[in-house]
């Protein structure tokens, strides 16, 4: 009998065993516990890495989210596999990089048998609840987007209407029957829109309050109904409803009670806490409108930044003013400082309340005797320019400003720190099944970082692989490179596109990124280059397609 035969036969005998011993154990730095801890998913929507008190901002006041981090590990040094809502929300749900899961843009929905970190837990007999902003079904993005034309490269396999969970259109009158199974999660409570129009469940609980259907539909254009909205941009302004009928309450209202109803039960529990904001339209309801003056808000030095070595998108980007977009969500230019000023002072108003909101779940955990056996994630999907070297908004702008993250685990049991250590959306899944336990599944790129919860100096990866990929029918219509790919390293950041425009930064000598290396030192381009073809090869897919054995 050869070796691997010998090894093979040992797996098949001892992995039944294995299992059923994670099933029952949870891993917290050096604690063992036959406790199955829960998990407290919060994520936001378009939130910088610096838009929060405990990674440095001394503005935005995050009182409770800066006490969850004082308690927690942060990762200062985290970023996204794709800077773009949907691709990026995908690969934290499935621990895969885009290309791989196949949701490269918001033009398209996860595929309905992808396996999701959700779905293992699930599966292990965990109460799987989502609240809020979902976006792994492109419902909401649809007209938003260059449609497609022609035929697909695949056939449907899967049932009418699977792909549909997210469209609008369908909770306009009433809430519709649920999925049994939404990527995992056995129960969902859609927020589906942005700023002050609110779809979804959202909308028919804040009509149950009372809330006037026409002002809860608000159209994403100058025509909203809303006060005080700036001369220099229509996406802010201060919406006509009450505060309590806002996208923030309603995640807050009802992932407390979920936490209530969970337990009641004697099952472990995932909440995946999804607030919309603090994307634009900067909408931030009642007094939450008025946290912050515009004129006192602090403006980026680099936002004279005149990009003159900067690929040939971003240069077009920044010379858009915000009121001439395409629509209300394509990127642009900053426009002018006054313009800034308010969209900066409207966006710490958003996070002050979702921290507000974050304040009252982990009230609500206490009450419920659960705050000591939950583990609380933190993090948003991507950022946002914010002015940053002339730019706003977000999408194929691969600066800082888009690409890094606030990121927080706290795990019973896990001493509290600060790590530099580099740090991927694409880790979170696999972190919180080794965490509890929960057996992975083939195909998951990202990284545990529970031996950064051990030690915070230790590193697990060498690199941060960032992808930017659009449709090819948008590249042939609009100036965006058809694929942008970032490599991150300890110490630089190096992008390169499907054009051949590249950009290097010493992120460490130059954390503003204003000194484009690229032409000044070519063995340092060079190698960098030879690292993002390793890095390539290393995320190349081998999973889609593979034989299985069982299920999801």
């Amino acid at each position: 009998m050869s070796f691997w035969s010998v090894v093979e036969m040992y797996v098949v005998k001892l992995r039944p065993a294995i299992l059923e011993w994670r099933r029952h154990k949870c891993i917290a730095g050096n604690i063992v516990s036959a406790n199955p801890p829960n998990v407290l998913f919060i994520i936001t929507d378009q939130q910088r890495a610096d838009h929060v008190g405990f990674m440095g901002n001394s503005v935005v006041r995050t009182p409770n989210l800066d006490a969850l981090a004082a308690g927690g590990m942060v990762f200062e040094n985290a970023w996204v596999a794709n800077p773009v809502c949907m691709p990026n929300r995908c690969s934290i749900m499935t621990g895969r990089m885009p290309t791989a899961h196949g949701v490269i843009f918001n033009d398209r929905t996860l595929d309905w048998g992808a396996n999701t970190f959700v779905r293992r837990f699930h599966a292990q007999g965990y109460r799987t609840g989502l609240i809020g902003k979902s976006h792994l079904q492109h419902g909401m993005s649809k007209n938003s987007v260059v449609p497609f034309r022609g035929t697909g490269a695949s056939r449907d396999a899967y049932p009418p209407g699977w792909d549909q969970i997210e469209d609008y259109e369908r909770y306009l009158q009433e809430v519709p029957p649920g999925p049994e199974s939404f990527y995992g999660f056995e129960h969902i409570e859609l927020s589906i829109d942005h700023g002050a129009r609110a779809t979804g469940h959202h909308l028919q609980w804040a009509l149950q309050k009372g809330a006037d259907r026409d002002l809860m539909l608000a159209d994403y254009s100058a025509a909203a109904p809303g006060r005080h909205r700036a001369e220099e941009w229509w996406q802010i302004y201060q919406p006509e409803y009450a505060e309590e009928f806002h996208s923030t309450r309603f995640v807050t209202e009802r992932t407390v009670n979920f936490i209530n109803q969970a337990a009641t039960d004697k099952r472990p529990w995932l909440a995946w806490c999804s607030f919309p904001d603090p994307h634009h339209p900067m909408t931030p309801p009642g007094d939450w409108f008025f946290r912050h003056r515009p004129q006192d808000m602090v403006l980026p030095e680099s936002r004279r930044d005149e990009l003159a070595d900067a690929p040939e998108h971003l240069r077009l980007f920044s010379a858009v003013h915000p009121d001439r977009q395409r629509d209300w969500v394509t990127p642009c230019g900053y426009g002018d400082d006054n313009l800034l000023r308010r969209a900066i002072a409207a966006t710490y108003g958003m996070i002050e309340m979702i921290d507000d909101g974050v304040g009252q779940i982990f009230a609500a955990l206490d009450a419920a005797g659960e705050l000591d056996n939950t583990i609380v994630v933190f993090t948003s999907d991507h950022g946002d320019m914010m002015g940053d070297h002339s730019l706003f908004l977000k999408g194929f702008m691969h600066y800082r400003g888009t690409l890094q993250v606030p990121m927080v685990v706290k795990a019973p049991g896990a001493a509290a720190g600060r790590s530099q250590a580099l740090a991927s959306s694409v880790d979170l899944g696999p972190t919180l099944m080794e965490l509890c336990g929960v057996a992975a599944y083939d195909g998951i790129q990202g990284r545990s970082l529970v031996p950064l919860l051990q030690e915070p100096g230790a590193a697990v990866r060498d690199w941060v692989l960032i992808e930017d990929d659009i449709a090819t029918i948008t590249a042939q219509l609009t100036p965006i490179p058809a694929k942008t790919r970032t490599l991150i390293t300890p110490t630089h950041r190096y992008t390169r596109n499907t054009k051949g425009e590249q950009q290097l930064f010493d992120l460490v000598a130059d954390a503003d990124e204003m000194h484009d290396l690229q032409r000044r030192d070519e063995s340092l381009r060079q190698r960098h280059v030879e690292l993002l073809a390793d890095a390539l090869i290393a995320v190349d897919d081998a999973a889609r397609g593979a034989p299985v054995t069982a299920s999801l």
